[in-house]
């Protein structure tokens, strides 16, 4: 407790209340620090009551300190007048020589002589004054209205020495527990007071039931992976397995030329892919598989392709890469589904990450994540593709779809979907679709009258579009402002 907490206390104890604007201006202290005091010692229940009073006063402006200190103007003209007199002329060239003359000739303290050779003289007309103003103001400043009548603070007012304020103070006076000593009560209820008895003569501090607590500090889920749960409801709606897509380091020949994507292909050059260097290659693969893969690429492998018609080399096959696009693990996963005995209709997704030696931009980052459908069956066609495409990004809430014809290396016909924005009133693309071709799967011996169709797009673009974020490195990376993280809503996908 502090020195003016126990000042407080002993003051009350003796005139059992307080004042805080009197016991201020007695003890020449601020009165927010009085206050301050008081309502340190009101949180120990029942010590104090305190009752707010509001108080008219009035506050002095500097000219009116001025006064205070060194008189009144018109004192200190009568003070600077000789016995002799003082030419008019010299007495005015002094500092507020002109309201103070003034005034003083209204209260008949001085005289002008102006038959005087030299020019008007002023001279004393009375031996000695009383400075009223001064004696006023002061009282004023150590708020001793009592003394002071309207008549004199309305002339004040009109001198415009002061103005009048109102004083919020507070009567104080003991409450039910008032006591000079103050005991801090005791927070938590320790074992040594337990065996020793002591928590028998202890205050303890009452437990604030209502309090809300600290919030306790946890994961937050990141705007990515809201709409990634939301997104993967869907396709589990829709009765898809999700594939296994762990390994982000994949060889060449699953992520291109099971593909049927030529080596000779700008995007597996290093300016479109990233190329591992340690392990730079591998070396396990199918080899009855590959050699039909090599044979349907160098001559279509007997499957009614005419195939590239170039050297393929497994060298290049064997070198390591991070994934491109997951539909590597979708290659992998139809070989498997092939080599079961008896084929059965299938529907696969995922959603991971893929990596593209891209140029860093709003909308561009070297690493994304990649949504993939696909669905195996007999017989499957342009028109099922289509259906199955206006089923799933219905469920997204996009409804009204467009098709463009595209080229992919892989799928033969293959189309980009548009869908209408409202919000940018316009048709945005939202990604890419296909059916393999048959260079693809019969090198995997799954049956000739098995189609596969299969669609892809970014998770980044929904997100962004879901959230409104303009830049995609406001969403992903180390410039994300963790607050946005932390505040951001929960997704609900419009379906």
């Amino acid at each position: 407790m502090t020195d003016l907490n126990n000042e407080i206390l002993e003051y009350i104890d003796k005139h059992d209340s307080l004042n805080t604007l009197e016991y201020a201006n007695f003890q020449s202290l601020d009165h927010q620090k009085v206050i301050g005091a008081i309502k340190s010692l009101q949180t120990n229940e029942g010590l104090l009551k305190a009752e707010q009073k509001s108080t008219k006063s009035f506050v002095l402006n500097d000219e009116a300190q001025h006064i205070v200190k060194h008189g009144s103007h018109e004192a200190v003209i009568f003070g600077l007048i000789p016995e002799t007199g003082i030419l008019q002329s010299e007495l005015m060239s002094l500092p507020n020589a002109k309201l103070g003359f003034s005034k003083a000739m209204a209260n008949g303290w001085v005289q002008v002589d102006k038959k005087n050779a030299d020019g008007p003289k002023v001279t004393k007309k009375v031996a000695s004054i009383n400075d009223e103003v001064k004696d006023l103001l002061t009282k004023v400043q150590n708020l001793n209205l009592s003394d002071v009548n309207e008549k004199s603070i309305q002339d004040l007012k009109k001198r415009k020495l002061i103005s009048e304020v109102t004083i919020n103070s507070f009567l104080v006076s003991k409450g039910d527990k008032f006591s000079t000593k103050l005991e801090k009560p005791e927070k938590e209820l320790t074992a040594e007071m337990l065996i020793g008895d002591l928590w028998k003569t202890k205050k303890f501090k009452e437990y604030n039931l209502d309090a809300l607590g600290t919030v306790p500090d946890g994961g937050h889920l990141h705007p990515l992976q809201k709409v990634r749960t939301e997104i993967r409801k869907i396709f589990l709606e829709m009765g898809f397995n999700e594939m296994p897509t762990n390994n982000y380091i994949e060889n060449s020949f699953w992520n291109f030329d099971a593909l049927f994507q030529p080596q000779q292909h700008p995007a597996r050059d290093a300016h479109d892919t990233f190329f591992m260097s340690d392990p730079a290659v591998s070396t396990n693969f199918p080899m009855d598989y590959l050699e039909r893969v090599k044979q349907t690429h160098i001559n279509g492998g007997g499957y009614g392709s005419q195939g590239y018609k170039y050297d393929w080399k497994i060298e290049e096959a064997q070198k390591n890469i991070l994934r491109t696009h997951t539909t590597a693990v979708s290659a992998r996963m139809l070989y498997k589904l092939a080599q079961n005995n008896g084929f059965k209709p299938t529907k696969y997704f995922s959603i991971d990450k893929v990596f593209r030696n891209e140029t860093l931009d709003a909308t561009h980052l070297a690493e994304f994540h990649q949504i993939e459908g696909v669905i195996a069956d007999y017989d499957l066609t342009l028109g099922d593709l289509i259906g199955i495409l206006h089923e799933f990004f219905s469920k997204l809430g996009m409804t009204e779809l467009r098709f463009k014809p595209a080229y992919n290396p892989y799928t033969e016909p293959s189309m980009e979907v548009f869908a209408f924005h409202k919000g940018l009133n316009k048709w945005v693309e939202i990604g890419n679709s296909g059916v393999f071709r048959p260079e693809m799967l019969e090198p995997m011996n799954l049956p000739k009258n098995v189609s596969v169709i299969a669609w892809g797009l970014s998770l980044e673009r929904p997100t962004m579009i879901k959230y409104g974020i303009n830049n995609i490195r406001d969403l992903v990376g180390h410039k994300v402002n963790l607050k946005m993280v932390y505040d951001n809503p929960i997704c609900r996908i419009s379906k």
